[in-house]
């Protein structure tokens, strides 16, 4: 990391030359802190391998000791976890004891789901930015399962205690079918999906809202529901049903790398031009990331991809850029939402303006991020607009470096490191944001430019 005096600001290095870089991303956040929940929820011990070891699996991490869950570190790097969930299935949670969420929106919203199987009330909190992400929806499923939500500040947000029913969630108890409006965002849904095995008669879940953002993260939820043994499927694009069943998850679990998290190093070689490979790429994957290669390549980068011959579930993705970059009118990222700062980040650089839509749930991210996006842009001489549902890209000849803000927003520093790239003298606050999901960014991204 490279400090500047006095201000603590991070300077992004400038790239003047073709990269020719392999890059390891650690694993998925999304993977692990599901992967955890569903240990937590399982009948036995699971050993997860390739965990990621970042903030947000800290805190999930620590949430689940709160509730009586053994989390133990198997190597020294903590990417070997073995999970064992208690054994009589309900959740100690001491009196008096608190989860720190954190701004980590998995742990807020799916450990608050994990709250229905404690033994007594648990109150939540986290940062200060926490309390303007919504959480509503998933407490008003929760109360729908017979719950009791009591607010601390304002209703819908951080923070607030859950007291489980005192009777047994059974048939003749449960609501069938519990309508939640999850338009902000499709972990309230994952959430509830995620606990629906341990319910009596199962769960009947029904969104209700107009729109739903990230499909591929429910989808992904719903797969690994079915690793676990559990039966989900979805019975119209809006609602989806849960079995009861014993949860068991095979004895060792390898957590695939964060395809998001790989957008920035990916999108370097479209922007500096060169070429970045990142090994471990799955073949396959329920994960957002996944739809970086095709987008990529619509942006003007060559993209290859090499099967590993001693695993052919996986191989080495590499992508080529030569500095040229194709704007494109119209982009849908409702699927990908999470990669948009880095698109958002390439694109300043394209031969045109672009526009990308479908992410007005991006508002309720750590920040809104859609203002951020077109505020930083705007302060380096690149032109942006808020669109209803994304924002408009106008590339400038006339860009300088700045101070650049990252609201305490991990996506944000790794978007200001990317425009870095080709904008001299960019500084960039808080980039140790980046620990949220990127143990050591600023060390991988100078290993790659090295």
């Amino acid at each position: 990391m490279n400090p500047c005096s006095c201000l603590n600001l991070w300077a992004a290095p400038l790239c003047d030359t073709p990269l020719n870089a392999t890059v390891n991303i650690p694993g998925s956040k999304s993977l692990s802190n599901r992967y955890l929940i569903l240990a937590a929820l399982a009948k036995k011990p699971v050993i997860l391998q390739g965990l990621l070891r970042s903030r947000d699996t800290e805190l999930m991490i620590d949430a689940l000791k709160v509730f009586g869950v053994t989390c133990e570190s198997l190597n020294v790097e903590g990417t070997v976890v073995r999970v064992e969930p208690p054994e009589s299935g309900i959740f100690n949670v001491q009196k008096g004891s608190v989860v720190n969420c954190g701004l980590a929106g998995t742990v807020m919203r799916f450990v608050s789901a994990l709250a229905l199987f404690a033994d007594g009330p648990v109150r939540f909190d986290g940062d200060e930015q926490a309390y303007a992400r919504p959480m509503k929806p998933v407490l008003d499923g929760l109360e729908q399962l017979g719950a009791t939500v009591t607010y601390h500040g304002t209703v819908g947000f951080l923070p607030y205690t859950i007291t489980p029913p005192k009777h047994e969630i059974s048939e003749d108890n449960l609501k069938k079918i519990v309508r939640i409006d999850s338009s902000a965002s499709s972990q309230f849904i994952s959430a509830l999906l995620l606990i629906g095995s341990r319910i009596s008669g199962g769960l009947y879940l029904e969104h209700t809202g107009a729109t739903l953002p990230s499909m591929p993260h429910i989808r992904m939820t719903m797969d690994d529901i079915r690793k676990a043994a559990g039966t989900v499927r979805m019975c119209e694009p809006s609602s989806w049903s849960v079995s009861e069943a014993h949860l068991v998850l095979p004895n060792v679990v390898v957590v695939e790398p964060d395809l998001s998290n790989a957008a920035p190093f990916l999108g370097a070689a479209l922007i500096a031009g060169g070429t970045v490979r990142v090994p471990n790429w799955p073949k396959n994957t329920t994960q957002p990331g996944g739809l970086l290669p095709n987008l990529l390549e619509q942006m003007g980068a060559v993209v290859n991809f090499e099967e590993d011959s001693a695993n052919n579930e996986s191989g080495v993705l590499s992508v080529t850029g030569n500095g040229s970059i194709r704007a494109i009118s119209s982009l849908d990222l409702s699927a990908a939402g999470e990669i948009a700062p880095s698109i958002a980040a390439i694109l300043a650089f394209a031969e045109g303006a672009s526009e990308l839509h479908g992410i007005a749930h991006l508002r309720g991210h750590e920040t809104n991020r859609l203002a951020a996006l077109v505020a930083e842009l705007k302060r380096v001489g690149i032109g942006a607009e808020e669109l209803d549902d994304g924002i408009r890209i106008e590339p400038s000849k006339h860009i300088y470096g700045e101070v650049m803000e990252t609201y305490a927003d991990h996506r944000m520093a790794t978007f200001a490191a990317m425009l870095g790239l080709r904008i001299k003298n960019i500084r960039v606050k808080n980039i140790v944001t980046t620990r949220k999901t990127i143990p050591d960014f600023p060390g991988m991204w100078h290993k790659m430019l090295a």
